[in-house]
């Protein structure tokens, strides 16, 4: 349990119909912050697809996916995608909390979990995460989970119809020699 009920735990085909449930209900919430969606991706089928390929991605270890939940309702996502082992051992992390739960610490309490997991669990030594200049919610976020910022990256992602600048953090899980 992250708090009171909600929980993050792994995303699975079966949550196609809630996750498209979540989208449309943060649509406008979510518009800023991300790319510009096709109308299937607001569909239960086109979440199918893409929870399908996340699951693929998992398999072979190229990302971790997980949703936050309350009772039946998923009110976030969290996922670490570019997955690299060998000498790299690093992910890149995305996220995004449910409108009507942002405040809660939910987000931090994720990440922190998110992290625990990287390094445990996926044997991570790295995440990277990069926010748009303006989202300083999810910076805050950040800060409290460790990260610490590497730089600016100019026309980083294509963002709600534009390449946008984004500050890149990046908090390293193992201090000193590395993974065992």
């Amino acid at each position: 349990m992250i708090s009171d009920g909600i929980e993050l735990r792994p995303a699975a085909l079966t949550d196609a119909d809630a996750l498209a449930a979540a989208y449309r209900r943060n649509r406008e919430h979510l518009r800023p912050w991300e790319p510009r969606r096709p109308e299937s991706f607001f569909t239960a089928e086109g979440q199918a697809e893409r929870l399908g390929a996340l699951c693929a991605d998992r398999d072979a270890g190229r990302a971790v996916a997980w949703v936050l939940a309350d009772g039946e309702q998923v009110i976030g996502t969290f996922n670490l995608t570019n997955v690299v082992l060998g000498p790299f051992r690093s992910a890149s992390l995305g996220y995004w909390v449910d409108v009507s739960y942002v405040g809660r610490g939910l987000a931090t309490a994720a990440v922190r979990r998110v992290c625990e997991a990287a390094r445990d669990e996926t044997g991570l030594h790295r995440v990277e995460a990069a926010t748009m200049l303006a989202n300083t919610g999810s910076q805050r976020v950040l800060a409290k989970c460790g990260f610490e910022e590497i730089g600016v990256a100019g026309r980083y992602l294509h963002i709600d119809g534009a390449w946008r600048d984004h500050r890149v953090f990046q908090r390293v899980l193992y201090e000193g020699e590395g993974v065992g």
